[in-house]
């Protein structure tokens, strides 16, 4: 009889602040979203706290404006091991989401956290699980609820997950710790890291992570015209552009390569050393430099290698005609593992990559033909051979070592000057401060081809110039142009030349 007063008690306690949950406002119209909550039910969260947590997932679905086209919700729970409670793509009614949470029996063991969020970002988020693809830029939510210090290290797999584009909000309780939260959650921290005493104050998250998810209705109530990303903040919005590039003037669209034709091969290393976490973060980085090219079959074309112990074409040149179809492509590519031969990969892409059959532009258009070879470490086998012919038949080269890429190797690699065409970072996470840099060499318009600028024929540093940034040379380096083929010397400078007469 007392333990059925309880639960009566228990229940008259949970009813207010569910109903609280439900009636703070209308539904929030959020536009597309995927949710997932990731619940930790390990040993210390007690029996009748457990409930709290299930009633407070149940309000704030009652919150939201849930369906296919709208927000799509998914559940795990996590212990010493991780348990999809309902994936992203399992329903589309609210009813059916809350008997699922009803059902929910916790594991009760101990507190993986790091393994709950590597589980989210690789499996939970995944397009399989219903996840909208990148490419639909739909936001990605991950909410954690725990009550304890983590078993695991959670500071990594949070950098990585946040790197995919997840946002993500740390919601401690009673035991929890602080740096932990901190660690995991994403930036500015005042707005995704909260500390409530008890379960029983839970709803006071429920609350503001509402109205914030009520925040985002500016942009999509709002013909807001923003090229990549519309941000609400409070009555207003603004728009956001890819790292490494720019907003423009009209405070909507984002600057990008559009003068002049560049065909344009990647080479990833896939190589054991990477490793599967990183290789996402590689991916990643490839598409932010997509970001800025203009890729089109007049325009830039952009084809794919990835090499270890083997090389394998992803897709070539000629395959696609639109970034979005590129970048759909990059993620849908496969870690390979293994070894890592680049000289195998750069005498790939001077057989294979470059020819016409693979989508390469004749030469007889004096399109600019770049490599960017990416890796991580040495080469198992020599790379001086086809270095060397890769430049000797006027392929531009790019180098971009990270961790323990070899210096000597990047530059023997790259065309010259080593300056301009190699870069580096110390580990995958801070990639992405090379995109400008790149961005100003890749860019025809800014780098290796003929520029929005073309000064008069009669300036010798113009034709220096010129030759330089297509051929790989500089006016300090005469010799490097010398060594090139005087045919393709002629050949380019006549296109400067029609280039020059057709815009008198």
């Amino acid at each position: 009889m007392r333990g059925l007063l309880c639960c009566l008690v228990l229940l008259f306690l949970l009813q207010p602040w569910e109903s609280q949950l439900q009636l703070a406002g209308p539904r929030c119209h959020t536009g597309p979203l995927d949710l997932v909550f990731v619940i930790d039910s390990s040993r210390s969260v007690r029996p009748f706290e457990f409930e709290t947590m299930r009633q407070f997932l149940v309000g704030l679905l009652r919150g939201l404006n849930v369906g296919p086209n709208a927000t799509r919700v998914g559940v795990i729970q996590y212990s010493s091991q991780v348990q999809s409670v309902f994936p992203l793509r399992a329903f589309s009614r609210r009813e059916d989401m809350e008997r699922a949470i009803r059902d929910l029996v916790p594991l009760a063991q101990g507190t993986m956290t790091g393994l709950a969020i590597q589980y989210a970002m690789n499996v939970a988020f995944s397009v399989a699980e219903g996840a909208r693809p990148p490419e639909e830029r739909v936001p990605r939510v991950a909410v954690i609820v725990t009550d304890g210090r983590p078993q695991d290290r959670v500071a990594e797999v949070a950098a990585q997950a946040r790197a995919r584009g997840i946002e993500i909000y740390a919601v401690g309780v009673q035991r929890a710790d602080v740096g932990s939260l901190r660690a995991m959650a994403s930036p500015p921290l005042d707005e995704h890291v909260f500390l409530v005493e008890s379960f029983d104050l839970i709803q006071e998250f429920g609350l503001q992570f509402q109205s914030r998810l009520c925040v985002r209705d500016l942009c999509n109530g709002v013909d807001h015209g923003c090229e990549f990303q519309c941000v609400s903040e409070g009555l207003s919005y603004r728009c956001l552009c890819p790292e490494g590039r720019q907003l423009q003037a009209d405070g909507k669209s984002c600057d990008r390569c559009r003068e002049g034709h560049v065909d344009l091969v990647l080479l990833v290393d896939g190589s054991k050393s990477v490793r599967p976490q990183n290789f996402e973060l590689v991916k990643r980085f490839v598409n932010q430099i997509v970001d800025f090219l203009d890729v089109s079959p007049e325009g830039t074309r952009v084809g794919l290698v990835q090499f270890s112990s083997r090389v394998r074409t992803e897709f070539p040149l000629g395959r696609y005609g639109t970034a979005a179809e590129v970048k759909q492509a990059v993620l849908a590519m496969e870690y390979m593992e293994r070894g890592t031969m680049t000289g195998l990969a750069l005498r790939h892409m001077v057989e294979h990559s470059f020819s016409e059959a693979q989508g390469a532009r004749p030469r007889a258009l004096n399109v600019p033909r770049v490599g960017l070879v990416f890796t991580d470490g040495r080469s198992q086998d020599d790379i001086s051979v086809w270095a060397a012919r890769a430049k000797e038949e006027g392929i531009v080269m790019y180098a971009v070592g990270v961790g323990k890429a070899v210096e000597a190797e990047l530059r023997e690699i790259a065309s010259e000057p080593a300056e301009l065409h190699v870069s580096y970072a110390p580990d995958f996470g801070t990639m992405t401060h090379l995109l400008q840099n790149l961005r100003g060499s890749i860019c025809p318009e800014e780098g290796i081809s003929a520029g929005t600028e073309l000064r008069s024929p009669c300036e010798c540093e113009s034709l220096v110039e010129f030759q330089g940034r297509t051929l790989g040379g500089t006016s300090a380096n005469p010799n490097g142009l010398l060594n090139r083929s005087l045919a393709q010397l002629t050949a380019r400078l006549e296109h400067l030349e029609n280039q020059l007469a057709n815009q008198k």
